[in-house]
Order: structure tokens, then C-alpha cells, then sequence
């Protein structure tokens, strides 16, 4: 039996997102529908999806074709999209993901569409930059939060990201003590975070979660920069993308499960 919320559609949120991806299956359990929606506070130096940072629909240029990169959409038409893949979600355990830039960024929008979503498989992909009131109540209402962690030294995160970690890290607290699961991402940049010390005290705060599924250890990938030419920009990171990042497993070594990507 499906469950659906009565709703008005003349007064559903309206989202600003640049891609879907159909059939994904890196960002959750099972066959996924990744929706990737535009708009990011941070400003990592190592950003996959620049195209993402900027919350307005902006000029791409990808094989000589010029496009337009974001359009807005309202929760009513995401659901319907998103509903064409049920019976994939059902036979195969799969579900949807929200990513970006920052679904934190477009919080009514992501409320009201997971509200409308109570018996599908639902998961955030997420910094954490938020205030704790609309973390908590967002985390509440998914099925899975995937964190991603850069740093935990205030002075480095803001010298790579843009903006401060403290919000962040609280959050992570919150996240650890809400009885949710989630899992933990670290992308590990060369020079960057790729530290014992680092490594150490990110472990240390996550713990005693009871609700971690695992921590996901995601090395730099040099082919990062491909699409900054594509909006108009130029990549030029400052650390070594040439250096391979050091793996220091706290986490193997403290018995937590993880993946080395």
C-alpha cells in the first residue's frame, strides 16, 4: 500500500537543481534516482561539481554546446519523476539521494519533498553547514545521511572551504547522538587533510556513534577539475594534485568498518 500526504499543489516549494541521475549507484544502497541541487556555502578548493556552488541557473559549455546549467522544479513534478522508478527502488532495496551542491541550502524545498516520500528509501548527502534547528529536523526525516567531513582544524577548513568548520562539527554531535544512521565521508586531499592528526580527531568524535554504518574514504581524484572550463572558470587548487594523498586507517585500526575508495 502506498502512502502519500494530502496535499495542495498550488502551494508546493519550488527547488533549483541541475541534474538528475538515474540508476546510480554509489550514494545509498540499492538502484538510486541522485538529485543533485545547485547552491553550496562552501567553496572547496577540490570541488567536483563547480557547477553546483553557485544557487542560479548559469551558462555551460560541455562539447561545444552551450546550455543552460540549473532550472527550478517543484516538488510535485520531482515526485513524478521520481516515482517512474518505483518498482526499481522495491525489487532492488534502491531508493533516491539528495546531493549538489548543498541540499542543506534549499531546506524547505528538501522538507516538503521528503515529507511526500515516507515509503521510499530516501538519503542526504550533506556538509553539515547548517543550522542545527533545520539539520536536525531535515536528518529527522531521511533514512540515511551521508556526512561529509574535510576537517576538523577551524583554520584549514576555512583556508579550503570558505567558511568555518564549527557549525560542522556540531552537527556531526548532533548526527551521532540522533540515532540515525549515517555514514561518513572524508575525500582526502594531498596536504590537505591527509594527517594521522587529522584522521585521529575526526575518528574521536565519531566513536561512540551506535548508528554508523561505515566511513568512506574517498581519494582524490586529479580529473576533479574537468568542468571548470565548462561555467567559465579556471582550476588552478592550491595543493599538489600530481601527490597521492596519505592513508592514515585510524578507523581500521580502531575495529570501524570502511572503504577506501
Amino acid at each position: 500500500m502506498y502512502i502519500f500526504a494530502i496535499v495542495n499543489p498550488n502551494t508546493m516549494k519550488t527547488g533549483t537543481i541541475f541534474s538528475i541521475e538515474e540508476f546510480a549507484i554509489y550514494d545509498g544502497p540499492g538502484i538510486r534516482t541522485t538529485i543533485f541541487l545547485k547552491g553550496c556555502p562552501l567553496h572547496c578548493a577540490w570541488c567536483h561539481n563547480p557547477e553546483g556552488i553557485s544557487p542560479q541557473p548559469q551558462y555551460m559549455i560541455k562539447k561545444g554546446v552551450k546550455s543552460i546549467c540549473g532550472y527550478q522544479i517543484t516538488v510535485e513534478e520531482l515526485i513524478a519523476i521520481i516515482e517512474k522508478n518505483r518498482d526499481i527502488y522495491r525489487l532492488n532495496r534502491g531508493g533516491i539521494t539528495l546531493t549538489g551542491g548543498e541540499p542543506l541550502f534549499q531546506p524547505d524545498f528538501i522538507t516538503e519533498l521528503l515529507e511526500q516520500l515516507p515509503d521510499i528509501h530516501t538519503a542526504i548527502e550533506t556538509s553539515g553547514y547548517a543550522n542545527t534547528h533545520t539539520f536536525s529536523k531535515v536528518i529527522s526525516l531521511a533514512n540515511l545521511i551521508l556526512f561529509d567531513i574535510k576537517h576538523t582544524d577551524p583554520e584549514m577548513h576555512r583556508k579550503y572551504t570558505g567558511v568555518d568548520n564549527t557549525i560542522i562539527l556540531k552537527n556531526l554531535t548532533v548526527l551521532c547522538d540522533s540515532g540515525q544512521d549515517f555514514i561518513l565521508r572524508i575525500p582526502l586531499i594531498p596536504g590537505v587533510n591527509d594527517t594521522r592528526e587529522n584522521m585521529t580527531a575526526i575518528f574521536e568524535r565519531i566513536k561512540n556513534a551506535q548508528n554508523l554504518i561505515r566511513v568512506e574514504i574517498l581519494r582524490y581524484h586529479r580529473t576533479a577539475g574537468a568542468k571548470y572550463a565548462m561555467i567559465g572558470e579556471k582550476y588552478h587548487p592550491p595543493f599538489d594534485t600530481g601527490k597521492t594523498p596519505q592513508i592514515y586507517n585510524v578507523f581500521e585500526e580502531n575495529n570501524i568498518k570502511n572503504l577506501i575508495v
